[in-house]
């Protein structure tokens, strides 16, 4: 049997992490500026981490949540204290796709309507509902396609209005990513965010609050929504949560009642899953994280502002975009293969850099100097 051929792969094969680093089967070593999509918050194999999952695997590692199961409870004090959302509820799940997912089909629930409004270049996910409020034809299946996602300019306040003004009575939820991480680092202005959140509360619909890239602490703030001043109903959370141990959850505003059956999962919040997520939002607490993902990103973002040859800084904390020219297209591929540091990228020619947010003013400075020398040699 071979594996079904749906990712273009560098050929490199990832054998040992730690910190910001990582390093190849021979030995190579790599500076890493993506965190395999944001997902490493406290840095590759962090050793507090790594003995809160051993821990628990020796007490035990699965049962369903037909049982009480402690640890879930004192994950989501933690989240409530880190993220300062004290009085939310909080739903275990397994990855982003799923909690954005569960966010949509509970704004219906409540509201017992079906229009969503979604955004140009948005991605919330590649499951059912997710995938059809993500602005991206090609992964969308036929089975996917429906007329109850409504898709409307990012960041244009006139569209929104006039979309409520029209048909405020149908809409169950409006969508949105504190800045969009697969459309290319484009930040959600504070007013559009308190926009949605008055005409949302006006006309009753649920403001959703996908905070699974741009969330956990790495803008600076525990939600990059936190920035505009106001609360969503249900924010959805992943990628960060369990530093690469698989976790995803949304938290809920507590107007919104649960009840029996609403929602539901096999696997989400299982005991490894939560002991790793715990130990995240410890290391965080501990470290100051935020904090520090806060002033290192603004370090990074004003040494990249005055370097040649590449354009439009963009980001908050350590979710960081910049374009580049065609003359050097190429800078990705080469700062990989020929400068040995993992960075992401948006189309068209986007560099995205979601690095560790334990990463250090030294580790900084390491990338800023290979970045200069990777432009250097394609001029």
């Amino acid at each position: 049997m071979k594996l079904f051929d749906v990712y273009p792969l560098n050929n490199i094969t990832i054998a040992k992490a730690k910190g910001s680093y990582v390093w190849d089967e021979k030995g190579t070593e790599y500076l890493d500026m993506y965190g395999g999509h944001a997902v490493i918050s406290i840095g590759h194999t962090h050793p507090y981490w790594v003995s809160a999952i051993e821990t628990q695997l020796h007490k035990i590692a699965f049962y369903s949540n037909s049982v009480i199961i402690p640890i879930q409870t004192q994950l989501a004090q933690k989240i409530g204290v880190v993220s300062g959302k004290n009085n939310f509820q909080l739903f275990l799940c397994n990855s982003g796709a799923e909690a954005n997912e569960n966010a949509i089909k509970l704004a219906s629930f409540v509201t017992a309507r079906k229009k969503i409004i979604s955004f140009t270049g948005s991605f919330h996910g590649r499951t059912s509902l997710a995938v059809a409020a993500t602005d991206n034809p090609s992964i969308v299946a036929p089975v996917n396609e429906t007329e109850n996602i409504i898709f409307l300019p990012f960041n244009d306040e006139s569209a929104l209005q006039a979309c409520f003004d029209a048909d405020g009575g149908s809409i169950a939820a409006v969508i949105i990513e504190g800045i969009q991480g697969v459309g290319g680092i484009r930040v959600a202005t504070n007013t559009f965010l308190q926009l949605i959140r008055s005409l949302c509360t006006k006309h009753g619909a649920l403001y959703v609050a996908d905070s699974v890239q741009c969330g956990y602490g790495r803008t600076g703030q525990f939600f990059a929504h936190d920035a505009a001043g106001v609360d969503a109903d249900i924010y959805s959370m992943a990628k960060g949560m369990g530093n690469g141990f698989p976790i995803g959850g949304i938290l809920i505003a507590p107007h919104i009642a649960p009840k029996y059956g609403m929602l539901g999962t096999t696997f989400g919040g299982n005991h490894l899953a939560c002991a790793a997520a715990l130990a995240v939002v410890e290391v965080m607490e501990q470290d100051n994280l935020l904090e520090a993902a806060a002033s290192n990103g603004t370090y990074l973002m004003d040494a990249l502002a005055k370097i040649p040859h590449i354009t439009n800084v963009r980001g908050r904390g350590l979710m960081i975009g910049f374009d580049v020219p065609d003359s050097i297209k190429d800078l990705k591929k080469v700062l990989l293969q020929e400068y040995k540091v993992f960075t992401g990228e948006a189309k068209p020619n986007v560099i995205r850099l979601l690095p560790s947010l334990a990463i250090t003013r030294a580790e900084i400075d390491v990338f800023l100097d290979r970045l200069q020398k990777a432009i250097q040699s394609l001029l």
